[in-house]
């Protein structure tokens, strides 16, 4: 069993469109091969070749022609050579006789050996289309092996291509028009296992087709929880009426990975690294997936990637630091508005359903009570309830800063709702007194009081109004276990449950520029550049915040980056640790992203019992940690197993 050269599950494919010469095999085969050698120049270790490139897709009536076909086999050879030397894998298409019929075929070439033939099922006869005229379907393929060079060869559409070194690398071959029919092979390849799916094509230009093709390229990706490559046919293809461009595509479960520029005359090469440890994960997740058979029994082609000659592996992909946040600004916004409107709808509904019509919020002047305000004042607009209903409480006590204070006040005010100031002070001197706790210690009785007196206050004063609490914790914290339990912990609706603490900052931001002027605007403006603190310990000598909470349990862009790919991704602690010191590189070092990632494990297994007895709240995205939706896990699990790749 060869060495597991990936052991992150990336690996650098290719789509390359050399510039063909038509009816020229020996000179098509130069051409391949410099793009290979370009290819392999960059890392790539799978290329993807378009349809029938050893003598161009539009030869028309020349494929009866024994002389090009001849000329094809010698230039599948000197192409075949050309990989062991190149150390790379190629997939290649070129028009084979077997048995007296023509067959459009995609030879899979690995390090230097031919290891299997797929023919094309699906053959276009319409339009600018002539296939059947000269090609016969995979469906009537006489036999299941071929001889070449003196060696036999797999043939048919049922080869998968098992990758030894990158256990979760499984290939398969479908040829152009087979993606565009309504049952494509790419599916049943899927379901039998082929995670990386390839397609050599010759595909036509016309006016709006590349965007048609793409959407069927990341569509079919995505329904397949697979890669997809696709190889089209470049511009020196063209011929009479008929005009390609050379688009190359790269996706990977319904996100385009990479596009190449149409319409060269030069090579074309597309490069990217796809995941599929990834992918498996997806597919480990997904009931559907898993519980549909396959119509698929292939034969298992085995072959090994490595890495080409001359290079090393490395991370191409591009990880951002806050993969809860957009980085395009237009999606931004269309999610921010899609957010607050999950958000609202869901508190709407259950102010209906209890038919209140006041809601209680403790407001500290900080981030999280922020978002949550907006949000009731969104549900109680969408019910036509005057906004007089949404009481907020602030509760200074022995931890409150002047900013906060502050803030929470006028923020009230100047949003129109009923706006109380309860001290907590003397009520938290006096519980500290009755369970003699020592005056000036202030460990973590002295916080966790504060806490749970301010969730004491907020649900008697919804009594009072015959209304609810709205919780306010985020969806970090939630993952952290950092809440009070009993305390913030609890609520009847958590609005912010399914949002993270990077997405909560730029929310407040959105909406303060989207919804707010003025007055408004400054408020939630300055709220955004407060420091994140739960504010429970005595505040500095000018009123100024002492306790930051980021300085306690680490930047919450790092726990956020960590929750992401380890619940939605699925990956290991030490492929989360490889990838952060790539995104985060010259910010934290390797010490520090080992140090917060072992935090985050240790407190994601020791909190899970907060969890568990956490309120409903909304589910926004892919990533919820509600014990009754998303995420079902032990009170009791052990981090060991997780911990240990840390070591």
């Amino acid at each position: 069993m060869p060495k597991r050269t990936h052991p992150f599950g990336f690996v650098a494919v290719a789509a390359a469109s050399p510039a063909l010469r038509l009816g020229d095999p020996a000179a098509n085969a130069q051409l391949v091969i410099q793009a290979l050698e370009k290819a392999a120049t960059e890392g790539a270790e799978i290329v993807v070749l378009p349809e029938l490139c050893l003598t161009g897709y539009s030869c028309g009536d020349l494929f009866g022609q024994r002389a090009l076909l001849t000329s094809a086999l010698k230039a599948l050879t000197q192409v075949t050579e050309a990989t062991a030397r190149l150390n790379l894998t190629a997939l290649v298409g070129l028009p084979l006789e077997v048995s007296g019929r023509l067959f459009n075929v995609a030879a899979f070439i690995s390090h230097g050996r031919i290891l299997g033939i797929v023919p094309k099922t699906h053959l276009p006869n319409t339009g600018e289309f002539y296939e059947q005229r000269w090609f016969a379907s995979s469906r009537v393929a006489p036999v299941k092996e071929i001889e070449f060079n003196g060696q036999k060869i797999p043939f048919g559409i049922d080869l998968l291509f098992y990758a030894t070194d990158v256990p979760d690398c499984v290939v398969g071959i479908e040829i152009c028009e087979d993606l565009w029919a309504v049952e494509p092979p790419s599916g049943a390849q899927a379901l039998a296992g082929a995670t990386l799916l390839c397609n050599l094509s010759a595909s036509d230009e016309l006016l709006t087709k590349s965007a048609y093709r793409r959407d069927l390229v990341r569509s079919q990706s995505a329904r397949c929880l697979a890669a997809y490559v696709y190889a089209a046919a470049g511009a020196g293809e063209s011929s009479t009426d008929i005009v390609y461009s050379g688009h190359g595509l790269i996706a990977e479960n319904g996100l385009v990975l990479g596009e190449s520029e149409r319409f060269r005359f030069e090579l074309s090469l597309l490069v990217s690294q796809i995941d599929v440890d990834k992918l498996q994960s997806e597919r480990r997740r997904n009931s559907t997936f898993f519980g549909t058979p396959s119509t698929l029994q292939p034969r298992q082609i085995h072959f090994t990637i490595g890495h080409p000659t001359g290079t090393t592996p490395k991370l191409r992909r591009r990880f951002p630091q806050q993969p809860f946040v957009p980085s395009d600004p237009h999606r931004r916004d269309e999610n921010s508005q899609e957010i607050f409107a999950i958000q609202s709808t869901g508190l709407a509904r259950r102010l209906r359903h209890t038919g209140v019509r006041q809601a209680v919020i403790g407001v500290s002047g900080g981030l999280d009570s922020t978002l949550a305000l907006l949000v009731m004042l969104e549900a109680f607009g969408r019910l036509g309830l005057d906004r007089k209903g949404i009481i907020g409480v602030t509760m200074p006590g022995p931890g409150t800063s002047i900013r906060t204070r502050q803030n929470a006040m006028k923020l009230m005010e100047a949003l129109g709702i009923t706006a109380r100031e309860i001290s907590i002070t003397k009520a938290v001197e006096l519980h500290l007194a009755d369970i003699q706790h020592p005056v000036g210690k202030h460990d973590v009785t002295f916080e966790n009081t504060q806490a749970r007196e301010r969730t004491q206050v907020l649900m008697n004063v919804a009594n009072q109004v015959g209304g609810f609490v709205v919780g306010t914790g985020d969806l970090s914290e939630a993952a952290l276990g950092w809440c009070t339990f009993n305390a913030d912990h609890m609520s009847m609706y958590h609005v912010n449950i399914g949002v993270p603490k990077t997405l909560v900052r730029h929310l407040v931001s959105w909406a303060a520029h989207a919804r707010h002027v003025g007055h408004e605007r400054a408020l939630l403006e300055d709220i955004v550049a407060t420091p994140v603190s739960p504010e429970l310990l005595p505040p500095g000598s000018e009123g100024e915040i002492t306790q930051q909470t980021e300085l306690l349990v680490g930047p919450y862009e790092l726990h956020d980056f960590f929750l992401f790919h380890i619940i939605r991704n699925g990956f290991r602690p030490a492929k989360v640790q490889w990838i952060a010191e790539h995104a985060f590189v010259g910010k934290y070092d390797q010490a520090e992203i080992k140090h917060w990632l072992r935090y985050f494990l240790s407190r994601f297994f020791s909190q899970q019992y907060k969890r568990s007895a956490m309120p409903d709240g909304p589910k926004i995205g892919s990533v919820a940690l509600s014990p009754r939706g998303d995420w079902r896990m032990p009170s009791d699990a052990e981090a060991t197993a997780w911990l240990a790749e840390l070591a």
